[in-house]
């Protein structure tokens, strides 16, 4: 087989896997443990493995509705009628075994923005020096031996030894000069991107279960798998609180639960101090997450978390972004509250509420479609 037919089979291959996905993103986004990350840009999904049909040699005996029995009689595997109470011993065979497929993070987004119709971010701010690349791109008469390109240096040899009428095709040999030496050359290029910042913020108090972080968890994974693949240079913050709120890295934002009430602007200020220090908005895209089951303090200190919103926020980030968890335990009362502070709407701001894992879908959909 050719290697263009195996990398067409490859291709084909690669379009039946991804259909399926797509035909079944919603369990899959669902149940966030069918999807393992593997290394940094690569992940794992179980597939329903497909079995090729074989022919199996047997004998030959006997034709097309030959034998012995009965019309209506059940017919075995051996041609015979088959008797029995239906009651039999645990079998000792393997059963049916899922085939696991690698598909890239960026794979994963195409079909996530296909299937959601999600539409390409348009990043705000000045783009950032990322980093310099040297490029091979031309042949230079004079360079360090180790740039020597043989096969041109040859060439230039051959011809002028054609030209001076010194080539001998019945002893071909040929000698290269000082003069026809060539060298490859290279162009330092600068390249550009566009800085993004996630700064995921999470209620962990008592309200707030293993339930609810299992939905922010999975939640998180595939804002993650979309943004990452709109921005190169990419980072993630994660914030706690009830009320006190604090830094953290992944594995506690998790994990973390806590007995105490809920103070939602402590986690605002929390994010206005780390743009303020570290995330300039004219050089970084910025996207901070808020889950919560919708307790809070007071009403006096959800205004003070709209002050925040309205005159910090908003204006220096692409979107803010509050998903609502329900919880049999949380009021759900900040939701509405936002819903009639912003009942005239704003661009900077997604709300969601997300009532179970199948509501995950729905949720990234309103979060991410307005590409900003």
């Amino acid at each position: 087989m050719s290697l263009y037919n195996i990398q067409r089979d490859h291709a084909r291959f690669k379009n039946i896997i991804k259909g399926k996905i797509k035909q079944d993103l919603k369990k899959y986004i669902s149940n966030g443990d069918m999807i393992v990350k593997k290394g940094k840009d690569t992940v794992s999904i179980p597939m329903p493995q497909i079995d090729i049909p074989r022919f199996k040699f047997g004998s030959n005996e006997g034709g097309v509705g030959q034998g012995d029995g009965d019309v209506g009689d059940e017919v075995g595997s051996d041609g015979q009628p088959q008797e029995g109470d239906g009651q039999g011993e645990a079998g000792n065979q393997p059963g049916d075994h899922a085939l696991e497929v690698d598909l890239t993070l960026q794979e994963l987004a195409e079909i996530l923005a296909e299937e959601l119709e999600l539409p390409k971010i348009e990043a705000k701010g000045k783009e950032i020096l990322e980093k310099q690349k040297d490029r091979y791109t031309g042949i230079a008469h004079q360079g360090p031996n180790s740039l020597r390109n043989f096969r041109r240096s040859f060439r230039e040899a051959l011809k002028r030894q054609i030209a001076t009428g010194t080539y001998d095709s019945e002893n071909p040999v040929i000698v290269p000069i000082r003069k026809d030496m060539r060298y490859r050359s290279w162009k330092t290029t600068e390249e550009f991107d566009a800085n993004a910042v996630i700064i995921y913020m999470m209620d962990v108090s008592g309200s707030m279960g293993d339930e609810q972080k299992e939905i922010v968890r999975t939640e998180s994974f595939w804002i993650d798998t979309w943004l990452r693949s709109q921005y190169k240079g990419i980072e993630t913050r994660y914030i706690i609180h009830d009320t006190i709120a604090k830094e953290v890295d992944e594995k506690t934002f998790y994990s973390t639960r806590e007995s105490g009430g809920t103070l939602i602007s402590s986690a605002y200020k929390l994010c206005q101090k780390m743009i303020e220090t570290e995330y300039p908005p004219d050089q970084w895209n910025i996207y901070p997450f808020h889950f919560s089951d919708g307790d809070n303090w007071s009403g006096e200190d959800t205004k003070v978390c709209f002050d925040l919103l309205e005159n910090y926020l908003f204006p220096r980030i692409n979107m803010f972004c509050y998903g609502q968890v329900e919880s049999r335990y949380g009021s759900g009362q900040f939701l509405k509250d936002l819903q009639e502070q912003f009942k005239d709407g704003n661009e900077k701001l997604a709300l969601s509420k997300i009532e179970n894992k199948e509501g995950i879908m729905k949720s990234i959909k309103e979060f991410l479609g307005k590409g900003k």
